[in-house]
C-alpha cells in the first residue's frame, strides 16, 4: 500500500466512522495527509487527522482516534494499528500489502508516480527568457533546469503544458547590443551603455562574413543590419546551448510581434473602455492598484511610446486566448515587483488573478574548493550554461541547479560537482541506478528470474525500508507539482539511492557461490528491479540521465 493508498483509506474509514456516530462528514479533507514516523518503532505511517477533526466535530481526539483505528484494523493491508499519545494513529503496513507496492511499480513501468491532479489543465510555462544580447548567465540557467524539470512533473500530473521562450526584441537593450557589435566591427572601445565580452567580437565579424558592406550606408541601416544579423545569431546560439542542456520550447515568443500585430494597441484600448486606464499628467496609467499593485502604473508615457508593461498585458492576454488555463512566470531575484503586476494586469484585461503565477528564483554563485570562481572571459561580465557545462557536464550540472529550493540562493562549489564518487550528489544517484543494472547483469548469469516472483518474502527491515520509500514516490511527485518545486524529486531520488545502498549491503541479492537460486533471491530481485524504474523515473522527471554503466 502506497501512501495514497493509506490516505485514501483513512479518509474511507473516518467517513464512515462519523456517519455511525451522528458527526459532520463536511469536516472531513478531501485529501488526508499520512506521514512517514520518525522512529520506525511507531509503524509505517501516521495521520493526526483525529486531532485535527475532533474539535470540529465535537468529539474527543483520543477517542475519535480509537474509532477511526478499529475500523482501519479491518483492512487486510493493514498489520496494526496504535493510538499514540492524544490522538496520533499510527499504521503498520502488512508485508503481503508491501509486496503489492513492488509489484505496482514493475506493473507502471515508466508511469509509476503519475498523477492525474491537473488532467486536462493548460499551462503556458514561460522561463529563461533572456534578452538575445549574450549567453545565457546563471540565473538564466537555473531557469532552464529548474523549468523544464517544472515542465516535466506538471505533465506527470496530468497537465498539458507549453514551454515558452519571451524573445525579449523589443526595446533601447537591443539597439545598446546592435551598437556594440557595430563598435567591434570597427575596432573601436565598446560604448560605455554598451556590452562587452568575446562573443561580442566573434559575432560581429561574424556579420561582417555574412556581409562585407555591413558599415556601408546610413547610421539607421547600419544599425539595422547589426541588428537583425546580430540577434539572429546571438538567438540561434541561446538556442543550441539550451538544446544541449536538455530544454527545448514549444513556442519562440517574438516581443516584437506584440506591436507590430497591433496586439498592445489592441490591449490599450480594452483597458480604456472598460475603465480600466485613466490619463493623468500627460501620461496613461492603469488602476493596478485596485488589483493589489503597491501603485498604479504608466501604460503610455508622456511622450506617447508605450511603457514595457504594456507588452505584459498583451502578452498574458495573448497567452489566455490561445487557450491556456494557467499561466506561470520563472523570473529572476529583481523581478519581486511583476508579481501583483501581471495578476493586476490579467485582472484587467478581465481575466482571473489565479491564473497567474509568478516564481521568482534566486542568484546562483560558482565556488571552487570555497572561494568565488573568475567570471566568464567570454561572456565579459558573467558566468554562462556553456561555462557550467563546460566545467562538471550536463547531468550535474542540471542536477546541482534543480537540487535546491528556487526561493534560496545557491552556492555550486565545482571541486564537488566535478567529483566521480559519492560525495557527488548526481554520482550518488546515478551510480545505485547503474549498480541495479549491474545486478540484473549478474542475476542473468547466476540463473536467477523474477518472474513469478513471492514478494511475501520481503519481511527484512531494509527490504521494508526499501520498499516504503518506493512507495513515496507518487506522493513526492505530486507534492513537486502542487508546491511548483522540483528539488523535491531529486532529495527524493537520494534518500531512495541510500535506502537501496542499505538493502544492498543488509540483504544479499545473489545466491552465493555454489548456491542455487532461491525464491528469496527472485523476490529481492524483483525489488532491485523496481528501484531501477523509480531510480530511472526521478531521474527522468529532472532531466538527467540514468546511466547502465559507471
Amino acid at each position: 500500500m502506497t501512501p495514497t493508498d493509506i490516505s485514501q483509506s483513512v479518509h474511507d474509514v473516518t467517513e464512515r466512522v462519523f456517519n455511525e456516530h451522528d458527526l459532520d462528514t463536511s469536516l472531513i479533507p478531501e485529501e488526508i495527509t499520512v506521514e512517514r514516523p520518525r522512529l520506525a518503532e511507531h509503524g509505517d505511517y501516521a495521520t493526526n487527522i483525529a486531532m485535527q477533526l475532533a474539535k470540529k466535530a465535537g468529539t474527543n481526539p483520543r477517542e475519535l482516534a480509537g474509532w477511526i483505528a478499529e475500523a482501519l484494523q479491518a483492512d487486510s493491508g493493514i498489520e496494526k494499528v496504535d493510538v499514540a499519545g492524544p490522538g496520533f494513529i499510527n499504521i503498520t503496513v502488512s508485508k503481503s500489502a508491501q509486496g503489492n507496492i513492488v509489484q505496482s511499480v514493475l506493473d507502471q513501468g515508466d508511469d509509476f508516480g503519475h498523477n492525474d491532479m491537473y488532467d486536462g489543465l493548460r499551462v503556458n510555462l514561460e522561463f529563461v527568457s533572456a534578452n538575445p544580447t549574450g549567453p545565457i548567465h546563471l540565473g538564466g540557467t537555473r531557469w532552464a533546469a529548474v523549468g523544464d524539470s517544472l515542465g516535466r512533473v506538471l505533465e506527470a500530473s496530468g497537465a498539458k503544458v507549453t514551454r515558452e521562450y519571451y524573445f525579449n526584441d523589443h526595446g533601447e537593450q537591443i539597439n545598446r547590443f546592435a551598437r556594440s557589435l557595430i563598435a567591434a566591427a570597427k575596432g573601436e572601445p565598446t560604448p560605455e551603455d554598451g556590452y562587452g565580452g568575446d562573443y561580442i567580437q566573434e559575432i560581429a565579424q561574424a556579420v561582417m562574413e555574412q556581409n562585407p558592406q555591413a558599415l556601408d550606408g546610413s547610421d539607421a541601416e547600419v544599425l539595422e543590419e547589426f541588428r537583425s544579423r546580430g540577434v539572429e545569431m546571438m538567438f540561434d546560439h541561446i538556442k543550441k546551448s539550451l538544446h544541449e542542456f536538455g530544454t527545448d520550447f514549444d513556442v519562440y515568443f517574438h516581443e516584437n510581434s506584440l506591436f507590430e500585430s497591433g496586439a498592445v494597441d489592441k490591449a490599450i484600448e480594452k483597458l480604456k473602455s472598460n475603465g480600466s486606464l485613466y490619463f493623468d499628467d500627460g501620461a496613461w496609467w492603469m488602476r493596478t492598484t485596485q488589483f493589489g499593485d503597491e501603485k498604479d502604473r504608466v501604460v503610455i508615457k508622456s511622450d506617447g511610446n508605450a511603457a514595457y508593461i504594456a507588452g505584459d498585458i498583451a502578452y498574458v492576454g495573448d497567452k489566455i486566448e490561445r487557450g491556456h488555463d494557467l499561466c506561470i512566470y520563472m523570473l529572476g531575484a529583481d523581478h519581486h515587483g511583476y508579481i501583483n503586476r501581471l495578476k493586476a494586469a490579467a485582472q484587467g484585461m478581465g481575466y482571473k488573478a489565479e491564473q497567474v503565477e509568478v516564481l521568482i528564483g534566486q542568484m546562483v554563485n560558482l565556488k571552487r574548493d570555497g572561494q568565488a570562481v573568475r567570471m566568464s572571459k567570454r561572456a565579459g561580465t558573467v558566468i554562462t550554461l556553456d561555462d557550467l557545462v563546460a566545467a562538471v557536464g550536463y547531468d550535474a550540472a542540471r542536477y546541482s541547479l534543480v537540487r535546491s529550493s528556487v526561493n534560496t540562493s545557491l552556492d555550486i562549489d565545482l571541486s564537488l560537482w566535478e567529483s566521480q564518487s559519492s560525495e557527488s550528489p548526481v554520482y550518488y544517484v546515478q551510480y545505485a541506478h547503474a549498480r541495479t543494472c549491474a545486478l540484473q547483469r549478474k542475476a542473468d548469469e547466476a540463473g536467477v528470474s523474477a518472474e513469478n516472483a513471492d514478494l511475501s518474502l520481503l519481511v527484512e527491515e531494509r527490504e521494508g525500508e526499501l520498499i516504503r520509500t518506493l512507495g513515496d514516490f507518487p506522493r513526492v511527485v505530486k507534492t513537486a507539482a502542487e508546491m511548483r518545486e522540483p528539488h523535491h524529486v531529486t532529495r527524493y531520488a537520494e534518500e531512495l539511492a541510500g535506502a537501496f545502498n542499505r538493502f544492498y549491503v543488509a540483504c544479499p541479492i545473489l545466491p552465493a557461490a555454489g548456491e542455487d537460486p532461491s525464491a528469496l533471491n527472485s523476490a529481492r530481485l524483483d525489488l532491485t528491479q523496481a528501484t531501477r524504474q523509480v531510480l530511472a523515473n526521478a531521474l527522468r522527471l529532472v532531466g538527467v540521465t540514468a546511466p547502465e554503466r559507471m
